[in-house]
This record gives structure tokens, sequence and C-alpha cells, in this order.
């Protein structure tokens, strides 16, 4: 190891893990079953998929996709819903029959569909009815051969499957008319498929498991090469974090998975990691509907949540979040984005328990550092490299970083993509003998943890100052008047770079004047913002992060051209 950054681990904490225990995801999934059959899995609206059952159907989906779709390994499937239960059952279907997942976001235009489904070759793909007039604009356009449709309430009991599909599709008109003729059905498949001989593939670690995109936020969206190996360490790395939380509560085995399984953090870091421990898995289709999410959290005592900023700030935000029972809560981990400090200090002080920051990207499965299990309190770091992992810090000059000096981050480890799919020129960007520059400017502390400034082409340039747009945020937060601000760089003749913030007002007395007043006495005078915009919502991704980027476009756009 090249240079390692251990000495903040908690006292008696491993600083290397082994993660040969399985070969494969596959591996993983069998102890599971073995280990818990008849507990439950996976709860949506209701319905309970035991991991005994959850085998049963995922074996029927492999068999099928192996014998009725012929499919080969190392193929490729796409698989694009929220979280349903349906889910699980595909990707482990996808998993155990030797294949490829391609994770697609339910709400990608057709043109973003479509880019992906030519770039990843995927041969199939499983949709939720809600989005198949999507598939149907791109599907002849891709080297898709085979559509599989399922609805919303597919896997529920018959009572509820009927009630469900109907609201979705004739009362709330979620199903925009489509014609696939030659898709077949979810329910079909596992029909068929359960009739059908599964053969388990031999599978490697160096095996790819998930081609996984990145949000194309610079440039055309690139898949992620994350192998059976890649994800397997990921898995062992949360687990070294989690498992001191919530590995002792044997009554209370349920945890709230809100992030939307596609998402590489929801993926790993929920799903994988809560089959590893044998936890409940609470799925939440639709997170954005507030009201119904704390509605179903009433029912549960869980022991664990994960989530992005603005999840937690909109809970917050919500009059009835304080009903919950968090009396079992032990673990909360924020991720994706900053969380911010006075987020944070209102989460603890209403369920009692602190939110730990977790740091990653989608190159490395996604976790590369989190804060110890000693830190109790937020403190605004990402803490320290997970176990198996190696960084540096880069200064712009070529060298590496002094504490307290910001750079760009580096990182090496088992969980570091092999690469981007058919991309050797892009992968040799940010691969270097090894190592994975991500991209994230970050400086360390004496105490060694780690604090994002902010990512590279996010830095703000004020007269030759610079400005990280994570600071401005967090200081205007700091108003409680203020429910969300986003701060970007705008072109400027004269600073090069002028600051302007847009925010969503919690209280509507709140004035332009009053929150530069407000600024002016918390920052210094270059980073005072100069232009604030008032906005009832700022536009964010299916996992909740604010889109600094389509802002400042909208910014741009306005600027007359040359």
């Amino acid at each position: 190891m090249e240079k390692i950054w251990f000495q903040n681990y908690p006292e008696g904490a491993e600083r290397v893990i082994d993660t040969s225990k399985y070969t494969s995801i596959l591996d993983m999934f069998d102890k599971a079953i073995r280990e818990h059959p008849d507990r439950a899995a996976y709860v949506n609206m209701g319905q309970t998929l035991t991991f005994r059952k959850l085998e049963e159907r995922s074996r029927a989906f492999a068999a099928y996709l192996q014998n009725e779709l012929k499919l080969k390994k190392g193929e490729r499937v796409a698989l694009m819903m929220p979280n349903l239960l349906q889910y699980p059952i595909a990707l482990f279907g996808i998993l155990r029959a030797g294949l490829v997942v391609v994770n697609v976001n339910p709400l990608y235009t057709p043109r973003e569909l479509e880019h992906q489904l030519q770039d990843s070759g995927a041969k199939a793909i499983v949709v939720v009815s809600n989005f198949a007039s999507t598939v149907e604009k791109v599907v002849f356009n891709t080297e898709v051969k085979h559509v599989i449709l399922t609805r919303m309430g597919d896997q529920l009991s018959f009572g509820k499957r009927t009630l469900v599909n109907f609201v979705v599709k004739y009362i709330k008109k979620l199903v925009p008319k489509y014609k696939l003729p030659n898709a077949s059905t979810f329910r079909e498949a596992l029909s068929v498929g359960k009739h059908r001989q599964y053969i388990r593939p031999e599978v490697a670690r160096d095996d790819l498991a998930f081609l996984q995109y990145t949000g194309g936020t610079t440039g055309i969206a690139k898949g992620s090469m994350l192998s059976h190996g890649n994800i397997i360490t990921n898995v062992f790395q949360a687990k070294w974090i989690a498992e001191p939380f919530v590995g002792d509560h044997k009554n209370v085995r349920e945890v709230i998975l809100a992030l939307p399984l596609y998402h590489v953090f929801a993926l790993t870091v929920n799903c994988l990691l809560f089959i590893e421990l044998g936890i409940t898995a609470i799925l939440i289709t639709n997170p954005r509907d507030i009201d119904g999410f704390i509605k179903e959290m009433k029912k549960h005592r869980f022991v664990a949540i994960t989530g992005v900023n603005t999840l937690f700030n909109a809970l917050l935000n919500n009059e009835n979040f304080k009903e919950i029972d968090f009396s079992a809560l032990k673990l909360s981990v924020g991720g994706g984005m900053a969380v911010q400090q006075s987020v944070a200090t209102r989460w603890h002080e209403t369920t009692g328990c602190s939110i730990i920051e977790g740091y990653g990207m989608t190159e490395c499965s996604p976790l590369i550092a989190a804060c110890p299990i000693n830190v109790v309190k937020h403190n605004g770091t990402i803490g320290v490299p997970v176990p198996n992992t190696d960084i540096k810090i880069i200064k712009d000059d070529g060298s590496e970083a002094a504490i307290g000096e910001a750079g760009e981050l580096w990182v090496k480890g088992e969980q570091v993509m092999l690469g981007y799919w058919q991309r050797p020129e892009a992968t040799a960007e940010v691969l270097k003998d090894g190592w994975l520059a991500t991209g994230d400017i970050v400086l360390m502390d004496e105490t060694y943890s780690l604090r994002i400034v902010d990512r590279k082409k996010d830095m703000i340039i004020v007269s030759g100052f610079n400005v990280y747009p994570n600071e401005i945020e967090d200081v205007v937060m700091l108003n409680y008047k203020v429910a969300e601000v986003v701060a970007i760089g705008v072109p400027n003749e004269v600073s090069g770079e002028t600051i302007k913030i847009f925010v969503v007002k919690k209280d509507a007395d709140l004035t332009h004047d009053e929150l530069r007043k407000h600024c002016r006495q918390h920052l210094t005078g270059y980073k005072v913002p100069k232009d604030i915009e008032f906005r009832d919502e700022l536009p964010k991704n299916n996992v909740g992060k604010i889109l600094r980027r389509v802002l400042r476009d909208e910014e741009l756009a306005k600027r007359p051209s040359n």
C-alpha cells in the first residue's frame, strides 16, 4: 500500500479486512438464503417477500432468461423501474443467470434511454408499464430483442394487485399508451421459468456484474464496469461501518430503503448490504410523496435509514415527521451530496440519531470513505477511507498535499471499477497506474479526516480567490427562513465570476436584503452572493441531488452570444 491514512480509525477496528469470503455475488446470496430463509427480505406496499420467496422467484427468472430467451453469460439486461418487489427479483435473477445488470433511471427521456441501451448493447429490458412508452420510442434503434413488462402491483396479493394496477392506470392515469406487441410479462416469465431447469453458472470475481452509468453531468454518460469482486469488496467495506450499529439488534431488523435501487449508493449500501446482514428492507416506491412516505414509516420500528440531504430536509420540514417512533433508530447515513450542518443538527434533535456521512462515486462501487464508528456527532467531514483503500491528495502542480492543503482526491482499492465500458480513452483519463482520479477537491485536517471542498469543476473563482459552493450553501442554510439553496458561479468581465444563489423559501417573508445581510454576517466580502433568485423548487435528479449544472447552463444561456 502506497499512502494510507488509517491513523484516525476507531481503536480496535481492522485496518484491512478479508474480502475473499465470496467468489461472486451469487455466493453471498446463497449464504443469506441458507441462514434465514423465512425472514422477510423486502416489504413493499404492505406485501412481504421472504428470503425463500426471493430465492424461488429469482431462480425462476434466471431459468427463463437462460432457457426461453437463450441469453448467454456476460450478455446485458437492462432494469428500468422504481423500488418495487420486482426489482430485487429481477436483479438477482439476472446475476444468477450469469448476466450483467444495466440499471436504468425510469425517468429517462427517450434520448437518454436510447444512448444507454445502445452503448451497453443490452439484449433485454425489464420495464414497469408506466415507462413502457419511452421504451417503445427507441427500442427498435437498439440491440434489445426482448421486452419484459411488469405493472406496479404485480408482486402483490391478488386483491391488492388488481386494485393497485387499476388505480395506477385508470384513476391516476400514470401509464401512457404504448404499443409493444412482442413484449412478454414479468408474471409470465416467472410462471414459465419455475418449470425450467436453472443451471448455476461459474462466476469469477473479475466477471462483470453491473454496467452502472454515470450521471453524464460532463459529456456523455459512461458505463462504469463493476465486477463481482468490486461489489463484494464494497459490501464488506459498508458492512464494516454498519454492523456495529445494526448487527446486534436482533429484535429490530427493518431498515427504510427510500433511495432508488438503480442508483449505485442504494444498490450496494442498501440492497446488497442488507442481504448480507439479513435485514428486512422497507421499499419506498415514491419518496417524493413525503406524506405517503411518512405514513409508511409510522408502521415500522426501523434501525437504519439512508438518504441524501434533500430527502432528510424534506422529511424534517413535514410536521408529521415528529410522530414517527425513532426509538430503534441507530444508523442514519447521508450520501450522494454533502449533508448541510443545519439539516444534520435538526435531524439529531428530532430523531436522537446523528447522520453519518459517507463518500463515494459510481466508479468505486461506490463507497470510498465514511465517518468512523466512534463519531457520534455530525462534523461536516466524510471521515476516513474505508478498509483496503489507499488515497493521496494531488495539488494542481502534481505534488502531494500536506495536512490542511486542498487537492484532488486519488483512490486505489479493490472497489475501483475495471474501467469505462468500451471507452479506453476515457478510462485512461481517470485510471492511472491503478489510481482513480476522482475530480473531487478535498483536504485532510489535523485529525486525518477528509473534508470535501467541492467538485473541481464547481469551484468559483472571484477575482483570483477560490470560492467553494458548499461553504456558501452551508452559511445560507443557517437562516431558518431558507428551505433549500444552491450556489453557482456566473461569468463576470471584471471579477471573472460572481456568486449567484438560488433559494427556496421556508418562510414567505424572507427578502433579498435580509438574506444578503445574513450572508455578510458570516462571509468575507468576495464570498457574499451578488445575485439572489427565489424559486419555488430547485432542479434535482431522481435521487434528490440538486443539479447545479442545470442552473449554471440556464445562466450561460442568458448571456448574449458574441
